[in-house]
């Protein structure tokens, strides 16, 4: 299309004239692989927004949508943003409490619920006034009266279409850019949500400067799709994929990521670094469990890789000899481990939290870079991100097309653009969002470096100050420690204390196979959390990945912790975020012996 879309609809209905018989959405139903076409999915959208018509939704209302990825999940929001309303999109993994709290805040009139949510759903109908309609996304035996099922809605729609067949087309056309699209409830870290209001002009400004920046236009993608939909980073790509008219393929769940991308073999995929230290540590597993010679050549072949891809992002010689090696080191390992991701990828997209140097190195060195990029939900979420022609490991790429950043004089990072967002829905909420001549907030700390690169250093509220008046950033640390592929988690602390110290959940699997490499025997794998070699080979790792920061940065004390830090627990935000004052009074006592022994760096728990 020659005319640039300014709504949401726009964008999906330019795409489906451009796609109309090409594969939109592939996904697994009954064990088995499907797809709909660009037509197909436009015919659905159709019916199920005037189903909605019917139903007495219109321009201006509230619709929910609660329920885990799947292809009804898009078509609600298309449906719903078709007829002029607000969706509001609900984690699966929120909590009742928080679900009810959002529903009532943003008065919505009809929820699309998957089964699992339904009977909680039905039970926040009878204490929501302004809750009418009940849709169910999939199927369940159950007769539950005051629920309609999406296939009586598209039903309906469909009468409806052959009773009024331009009706359609004038509801979706009606939209203005300046409309609002959604409303996001930030999980946040403390405190009750806030809803971020955005409109049509600020997910569709999105979509073009991406499209622009990342230069996707001249090729087909096929990307698998995991994170929620409810986070505006996976939405907002999903909108990119459409405008470029690519296929999406749905993964089944987080846990069969690794599985469906052998199935797929995508082009492309968003991630959270969570996912690739997973990716990273499960190949890594697999070479050092490997016999003599094989884990010797395994290990010759990540630092080879190492060092290639340093020279590499440097834009360094990397010489005739390191060539070669990179090349025998391609053939014996890192091609196995383009394989192990379905043998396609060409673009693979972090974002949510810093990436740790060390994977970042080794997927490029595997011919896979990583782009990391940098956004909020406020920003619809854009704001920078690398690029296959200019990618910088450790910064968050430069700033994207449409956007304008200026670092304030604290170093906080502001920024302005269509992609800003409306406001936040409670008023008081704004008051400190914006500066006096109308910058965004972000509360992140960093810099642009000298080829226009950002860097992020920390949330300006997570920066430690320790006793003695020093600022440390503790993404950074947690980011650096992360590189040790013997760690899975970590958390550190240290505001008004001394120094930082860092609360640690190791990688099991992996300290197991050390130990029986090393010959250290142990009852239980809680053995090993005490054990002096295991205590030392932490320490080690930890003065090893941070050894080029300042003394008063570095972590002084670690405690080895069993239990991993979960959404379901309290201690992680459904983004993956560590919600540091939940873990710090949960781990108080634990925290207070870091600080009150004297002698040993490492706690054991």
């Amino acid at each position: 299309m020659g005319t640039a879309p300014k709504t949401l609809n726009e964008v999906f209905n330019f795409a489906v004239e451009s796609h109309r018989e090409s594969e939109f959405l592939r996904f697994k139903a009954g064990g088995e692989w499907r797809s709909l076409t660009y037509g197909e999915v436009a015919r659905r959208v159709r019916e199920l927004a005037l189903g909605l018509h019917k139903l007495g939704i219109t321009s201006g209302d509230r619709v929910a949508i609660w329920s885990e990825n799947r292809p009804e999940w898009n078509l609600a929001d298309l449906a719903a943003l078709a007829i002029g309303a607000v969706d509001v999109p609900i984690y699966a993994t929120q909590a009742h409490s928080q679900v009810e709290y959002i529903l009532a805040d943003s008065a919505s009139r009809a929820i699309f619920v998957s089964s699992r949510f339904l009977d909680i759903a039905l039970s926040m109908k009878r204490r929501l006034a302004a809750l009418e309609h009940i849709i169910l996304l999939d199927s369940t035996d159950r007769e539950v009266a005051p629920v309609i099922r999406i296939e009586e809605l598209v039903g309906k729609g469909r009468i409806s279409y052959g009773e009024q067949p331009g009706l359609y087309e004038s509801l979706w056309q009606a939209a203005n850019s300046e409309d609002l699209a959604t409303i996001l409830y930030t999980s946040g870290s403390t405190g009750e949500p806030k809803g971020v209001m955005l409109t049509h002009k600020n997910l569709t400004a999105n979509v073009t400067n991406s499209t622009r920046w990342l230069q996707f236009d001249d090729r087909h993608e096929l990307a698998l799709t995991y994170l929620p939909f409810t986070h505006i980073f996976e939405r907002a790509v999903w909108y990119l994929y459409a405008h470029l008219g690519a296929t999406i393929a749905y993964a089944e769940s987080i846990d069969t990521v690794a599985k469906n991308l052998l199935e797929v073999h995508p082009t492309a995929m968003t991630s959270v670094p969570r996912m690739f230290e997973k990716i990273y540590t499960r190949i890594v597993e697999r070479g050092l469990s490997a016999g003599f010679p094989r884990r010797q050549i395994f290990l010759w072949s990540l630092a080879i890789g190492r060092r290639w891809a340093e020279r590499k992002d440097r834009g360094a010689r990397v010489g005739l000899a390191l060539s070669l090696a990179h090349k025998i080191a391609d053939a014996l390992v890192f091609k196995k481990w383009r394989e192990a991701l379905g043998g396609n990828i060409r673009t693979l997209i972090s974002g949510g939290a810093p990436l740790a140097p060390e994977i970042a190195y080794l997927f490029l060195a595997a011919g896979m870079p990583i782009l990391q990029g940098y956004g909020l939900t406020e920003t619809s979420p854009s704001v920078s991100c690398n690029t296959e022609t200019r990618n910088r490991i450790g910064t968050v790429g430069p700033v994207i097309d449409g956007v304008s950043v200026r670092i304030a004089a604290d170093g906080e990072i502001l920024v302005k653009g269509d992609t800003v967002m409306k406001g936040y829905c409670r008023a008081a909420d704004n008051d400190e969002a914006f500066t006096a001549d109308g910058w965004f907030r972000t509360g992140d700390v960093g810099h642009i470096d000298a080829d226009g690169f950002l860097v992020i250093t920390d949330r300006k509220k997570d920066l430690i100050k320790t006793s003695g008046g020093k600022y440390i950033a503790p993404q950074l640390l947690e980011s650096l420690i992360k590189s040790s592929r013997f760690v899975s988690q970590v958390v550190v602390v240290g505001n008004a204390r001394k120094f930082a110290s860092a609360l640690i959940v190791p990688n099991m699997e992996l300290l197991c196979g050390y130990a029986r490499m090393k010959g250290i025997g142990y009852h239980d794998e809680s053995e090993l959390l005490t054990n002096p070699r295991i205590i030392d080979l932490i320490e080690r790792q930890v003065d090893k990945y941070t050894s080029e920061l300042a003394r008063f940065e570095k972590v002084k004390k670690v405690a080895l912790l069993e239990s991993e830090f979960t959404t379901e627990s309290g201690d992680l935000t459904p983004t993956l975020k560590p919600r540091r004052s939940v873990i710090e009074k949960k781990y108080a006592a634990v925290i207070d012996r870091l600080y009150a022994e004297e002698g040993s760096r490492l706690v054991a728990v």
